[in-house]
């Protein structure tokens, strides 16, 4: 197929749910292969325009605010900001990040679903839908809870059990509840606008599976699965009170579905850029309507449905639109060998990196990249991180530079000098570097960044071979003239490097340009081997990257393990249940225990036991009791001092460790193990008797 010539690219960035911030699974699926491609293509003087902004509508934002008691609103205020602030400082170069709650939005949302209403592109349907008669109103699918059919999880959501991985729907939840008041909901019949995808099928084949078959294996073939079933027509309006109001008499209580709201954020948000300075962008139909502009999707595998099928048929319905080029959609990272998940907290979350790892934003982008999981997932574990920026960024990359510069600073007080003869080995390392520019633009033309991020670090590989084989701080005694050549092709080398890894690392490349002092660079001269002058005068060399240490790590290995325990504690929690009650005793029986009330004067480990901790209680007798109690893993001895504690006063003496224990501490098991000691509400005098 002979490839289309576009004047201009459209590049998006799937819009982030602001429910929460972003975490490396989103950075390595979406937000830095996309922002690699749009640098690669603005250092190439191309024009492009990079969409991001943040989807505030939807399920998740309602439930986190229903569950911190807050307004959806005051949710996404909250994790547009953290989002939009993180991008910023990590690089992610977008042209417009806005907002899906944006009176912008609203209206070209609106507008957009009016043009498919009234033009008959939308079908209107009942059908049934649960309903909580209790809080009165319609359930999304998370709203509904039950056992999953699969695998017995009494905690499945409506659309997906997170135990066993299983898509469902709520009808297929045994014993379903409401998440809002608890009921047991009703069917119940309601009605919606769908988009009939099941007419477009044979256009949708046609576009997709005989028009782009250079799409990426994964999303080929999840088109062509979804293609090969019948597609039913998909509701593009919900039951809930959060989102944009449906724009249609009898609408009520109805807001546009958040896969139909979300992407045509990409519109209103570059509507937005363009008429903020129609000047520099000029009109937003130039980068959605015109046939000449390519655009391009960057998202992950979970949204290929949506912005393979539903959303190009909402372009298609609508008539006036461009229709996406490529959808280069990637797989999921896990993290240490398991799946990231949000509400599990097992993440790596992009501000809390920016604060744990100052300056540090192209060792994850570098790790990512190198991670990329464009064909397969892939895993990010926190030694890899360590390992890659030491052996590699440290020990290849910055070793190089910091080799060529340091080496002119101290033989040509930093300027470059002058090319001599060329001998073999020279001729062979610029032979291995000039057709860096090709190998790199062909990568990155079809959206292979590991690949060439392999290849621009392929550059410091042949720097650091060739200045170890020429070995100037040697030959610099016997001859001068020689080490110039050695160290001008060496920095030659170093100026490509600044260029080769912009897209990637656009901080590092930016602190390498101002060392060789290449203030104005463009993709063109990559490969070219007189980047630098002779007599240009280079600027004081520094390190460009640090050696991260096994502490570092280890304080991030320790915040994963204490989330995982946590999230343990919360399993242990929900499926907890009490243990039945032992059979009837006499009350008689229960008067002949004689519990009391004691007041913690002191407490201490006992020493070679690591389960026994020593109490002296004041028990009202004006003798201090001795007791020992098996919770020391439970508590700090110190946090129990002056405590009012429960106890059995009259069991009969009994030695441990050598200690005499009068009596027992009483505690509480709970669903995790942990024990804990039963105090008082109030103040009550030491030997009040329970009873």
């Amino acid at each position: 197929m002979e490839e289309k010539k576009f004047k201009r690219t459209t590049v998006t960035a799937a819009l982030p749910y602001a429910n929460g911030g972003v975490h490396i699974g989103h950075l390595a699926g979406v937000y830095v292969p996309s922002d690699i491609y749009v640098r690669y293509l603005r250092l190439k003087k191309e024009d492009v325009v990079f969409i991001g902004g943040s989807d505030e509508h939807g399920v998740p934002i309602t439930i986190r605010a229903k569950k911190e008691g807050i307004t959806p609103q005051d949710v996404c205020d909250r994790y547009h900001k953290i989002i939009k602030d993180s991008f910023r400082e990590f690089g992610i170069s977008f042209d417009v990040y806005s907002r899906t709650t944006s009176k912008i939005h609203h209206q070209f949302a609106s507008d957009f679903f009016s043009k498919l209403y009234k033009d008959g592109k939308l079908v209107e349907q009942e059908s049934e839908q649960y309903y909580d008669p209790e809080a009165h109103q319609f359930l999304a699918d998370r709203y509904i809870m039950g056992t999953c059919p699969h695998c017995g999880n009494p905690n499945a959501y409506g659309d997906q059990c997170e135990k066993c991985g299983s898509d469902l729907s709520p009808m297929e939840l045994i014993n379903p509840h409401s998440t809002i008041s608890g009921a047991k909901p009703e069917v119940r019949k309601t009605k919606n606008w769908y988009l009939p995808l099941n007419e477009y099928q044979g256009w949708l084949k046609e576009w997709i599976l005989n028009g782009h078959k250079e799409w990426r294996s994964n999303v080929y073939g999840q088109c062509k699965s979804w293609l090969d079933m019948d597609l039913q027509p998909r509701a593009m309006t919900r039951d809930l009170d959060w989102g944009i109001p449906v724009p249609v008499e009898g609408a009520e209580g109805k807001v546009l579905y958040v896969w139909f709201d979300a992407p045509i954020g990409y519109i209103s948000n570059t509507k937005e850029l363009c008429d903020a300075d129609p000047e520099r962008w000029g009109s937003w139909q130039k980068w959605w309507q015109d046939p000449e502009t390519r655009l391009v999707h960057f998202i992950g595998k979970d949204n290929i449905v949506f912005h393979c099928l539903i959303f190009p048929t909402m372009l298609k319905a609508h008539g006036d639109y461009i229709l996406p080029d490529n959808v280069p959609a990637n797989e999921f990272l896990n993290l240490e060998n398991d799946k990231i998940s949000t509400s599990r907290n097992w993440a790596v979350w992009l501000d809390e990196y920016l604060v744990d790892f100052p300056g540090k934003q192209d060792v994850l982008r570098y790790v990512l990249t190198a991670n990329a999981p464009e064909t397969k997932d892939n895993n990010f574990t926190w030694r890899d991180f360590q390992e890659r920026n030491n052996s590699e960024l440290v020990a290849i990359y910055g070793n190089f530079v910091n080799r060529a510069l340091q080496l002119t600073k101290k033989y040509w007080n930093g300027v470059v000098p002058e090319c001599g003869e060329l001998l073999e080995v020279d001729k062979h390392a610029i032979d291995e570097f000039k057709d860096v520019k090709e190998k790199v633009e062909q990568y990155l033309d079809n959206f292979k960044f590991r690949e060439a991020q392999k290849e621009a670090m392929n550059l410091a590989r042949i720097g650091n071979k060739y200045i170890t084989e020429c070995e100037p701080w040697k030959v610099w005694k016997t001859d001068p003239k020689r080490v110039e050549t050695i160290l001008y092709i060496s920095l030659q080398l170093v100026a490509n490097l600044a260029i080769a890894f912009e897209p990637f690392l656009p901080f590092s490349s930016k602190s390498l340009r101002e060392m060789i002092d290449m203030p104005e660079f463009d993709w063109a001269q990559l490969g070219r081997t007189d980047l630098l002058k002779p007599g240009h005068q280079l600027a004081e060399p520094h390190l460009l990257f640090q050696k991260i240490e096994d502490e570092e790590i280890q304080k991030q290995l320790d915040k994963l393990a204490a989330t995982k325990e946590a999230n343990e504690k919360a399993e242990a929690a929900k499926s907890y249940k009490a243990e039945p009650v032992k059979a009837n005793v006499p009350f008689d029986d229960f008067e002949k225990l004689d519990i009391r009330v004691g007041h913690i004067k002191d407490c201490q480990k006992v020493k070679k036991s690591n389960k026994l901790l020593q109490f002296t209680l004041d028990d009202g007798s004006g003798t201090d009791r001795t007791i020992l109690s098996g919770i020391a893993k439970f508590y700090d001895p110190a946090d129990l001092i002056g405590k009012d504690v429960l106890f059995v006063a009259n069991f009969a003496p009994r030695k441990m460790m050598g200690i005499e224990s009068q009596g027992m501490i009483l505690s509480a098991v709970d669903a995790d193990g942990s024990l804990h000691v039963t105090t008082t509400l109030d103040q009550v005098k030491p030997g009040s008797q329970v009873g």
